[in-house]
């Protein structure tokens, strides 16, 4: 094969492996490379204005796609920019391929400005690290840090580039990563053992989470929850794992305090734990939060994250579309009829419990959010994709707009701001054919404000809804959990949860970025600002006043 130069060759590379839109924020010690991606042939380069923006918009992207993303970064300053939206990203195990430059191997003695160990700086937020300092295996490490990010527990995965590296000619071979598959089905007999744990609980619980949407388990999950008549807990979720208007579905476990997840789990004789570990709190039970007895069963790809934080009876390293799929089939088999009546009867419980609650929440508020958003579902029928890094407002959004669908709904996670507009902008960009909108808070929207001039500048038709009370809410109601436990008299919030002076002018600050932009002060502007926010050509901005 005749030698090109490595900088284009990996370019080839990349568009071997479905990786032709490269995200990013450029650099002096690219501009070789970056050179060679302008002169590429189907190959397209979407800018941003910071690394944080651009880690963001790679991950909506790859969330949009369910492939990787690939994802450019400025040598160390532009990595250690990069770093938080990047935690984001291996905690919700999403699939991206991070590239760095550095001056150059031959400099490495000089420990010159900007000189710096990027794999180490990488490695503590990504699934695998490395240098390439040898020309002739570019893309050989290349397409090894595709498999390994595409391979569940999928995660970014960083490969740092020196440019003399890339300058030198290289004759290897181009050719598209291998994946291995994993679709695991677990043997008849845990199986087997798994169906027996579970089919005489009395107070069944299931608890999942986002490998249930990887596998694409969905269908296969509500079957053996209606067998046992469990309920259902979102645990480290952040994807459609079951329609929100499913009876069994109760809603998300927390990820702030253990307490929480224990009240909602402790009375549970039988627990099945699907694609999630337990449990994901920053403040957790450090004990188990199961009752004694108990009966757990826990299936994941990941076998890390099984038992890893508390004992289970049955632990199955194996994809959960299979295992869930053989459990049915198994339960089938052996529930006898006296329990499949009380599941059934459990299943009733919840459905006219479901049918109460929906009559009740028939009427909004009156206030400018709900208004915003009940005209948002009435005029699109909830044929959208939300981005919902709303936080506070969050159950109001998913009131409205509930997460029904696989693809239609991406929750932020990892404990961190930014990413909900950035992620809007990646979405739709995936997708072009759907209305994308973005919520966010007024705090976590201005982490990554900069994400509507990349939406702008490269045509991305995303809508954007600040959530805007004039503070980190969050931060107070989790404040004012902290004095409770702690006996500790309620009084006024530390100031630097507010953020009300000076007040930002949102719809102004989307206009100067070359997007559109309106304030919601109050309800009957919100049903106005539906329409203009639905037929404004390109990205668009709606500041609403909570």
């Amino acid at each position: 094969m005749e030698a090109t130069p490595g900088r284009e060759r990996l370019i080839e590379q990349f568009k071997a492996d479905g990786l032709n839109v490269m995200f990013g924020n450029p650099g002096t010690v690219e501009q070789g490379f970056l050179d060679a991606v302008d002169a590429a042939e189907d190959f397209r380069y979407v800018l941003a204005l910071q690394e944080t923006v651009a880690a963001g918009i790679a991950d909506g992207y790859a969330r949009a796609t369910g492939g990787a993303a690939l994802l450019q970064l400025h040598s160390g300053v532009g990595l250690g920019n990069g770093i938080g939206m990047l935690y984001q990203s291996l905690r919700g195990h999403t699939p991206l391929v991070v590239v760095a430059g550095d001056a150059g191997v031959r400099y490495d003695a000089m420990d010159a400005q900007m000189a710096s160990d990027l794999v180490a700086m990488a490695r503590p937020v990504t699934k695998y690290a490395t240098r390439v300092t040898d020309p002739r295996s570019v893309l050989r490490t290349v397409r090894r840090a595709v498999k390994i990010a595409l391979t569940p527990p999928r995660g970014p995965v960083f490969v740092a580039l020196p440019m003399d590296v890339l300058d030198e000619l290289n004759s290897e071979p181009v050719l598209p990563a291998t994946v291995p598959l994993t679709d695991v089905a677990p043997s008849p007999a845990s199986v087997g053992r798994a169906a027996e744990l579970l089919a005489s609980a009395e107070r069944p619980v299931v608890l999942v989470g986002d490998g249930v949407a990887l596998s694409g388990a969905q269908r296969e999950l509500v079957t053996v929850a209606e067998l046992l008549g469990a309920d259902v807990y979102e645990v480290d979720s952040s994807e459609v794992n079951i329609a929100a208007s499913h009876p069994l579905r109760r809603g998300q476990t927390g990820h702030m305090f253990g307490p929480h997840s224990k009240e909602l789990v402790g009375d549970a004789d039988g627990v099945l734990i699907v694609g999630t570990y337990v449990f994901p709190e920053v403040f957790p039970e450090l004990e188990s939060p199961f009752r004694a007895g108990a009966k757990v069963v826990h299936i994941d790809l990941n076998a890390y994250e099984i038992a890893k934080n508390h004992p289970v009876d049955l632990g199955l390293a194996a994809d959960p579309r299979e295992a869930l799929r053989a459990l049915a089939g198994v339960l089938e088999r052996r529930l006898t009829p006296q329990r499949r009546a009380a599941a059934a009867a459990r299943l009733d419980v919840r459905t006219r419990e479901r049918a109460r609650s929906e009559g009740t929440a028939a009427e909004d508020d009156g206030t400018p959010m709900a208004v915003f958003l009940r005209t948002l579902a009435e005029r699109t029928g909830g044929d959208l994709i939300v981005f919902d890094e709303a936080l506070t407002t969050s159950p109001l959004v998913t009131r409205y707009l509930p997460a029904e669908r696989p693809g239609d709904y991406h929750l932020t996670r990892g404990g961190s701001l930014g990413v909900g507009f950035p992620g809007a902008v990646g979405a739709k960009l995936a997708r072009p054919d759907r209305l994308v909108v973005g919520f966010a808070g007024d705090g976590g929207s201005m982490y990554t404000y900069q994400a509507l001039w990349t939406a702008a500048r490269h045509g991305i038709d995303a809508k954007f809804v600040v959530c805007n009370n004039r503070k980190y809410r969050l931060l107070d109601d989790n404040i004012a959990q902290y004095w409770r436990e702690r006996d500790i008299p309620e009084h006024g919030f530390p100031g630097s949860f507010d953020l009300s002076h000076p007040e930002i002018d949102f719809a102004g600050l989307a206009r100067s970025l070359g997007a559109g932009g309106l304030r919601v002060e109050k309800p009957d502007e919100a049903v106005a600002a539906v329409g203009r926010m639905l037929s404004h050509p390109g990205p668009f901005l709606v500041d609403v006043q909570i």
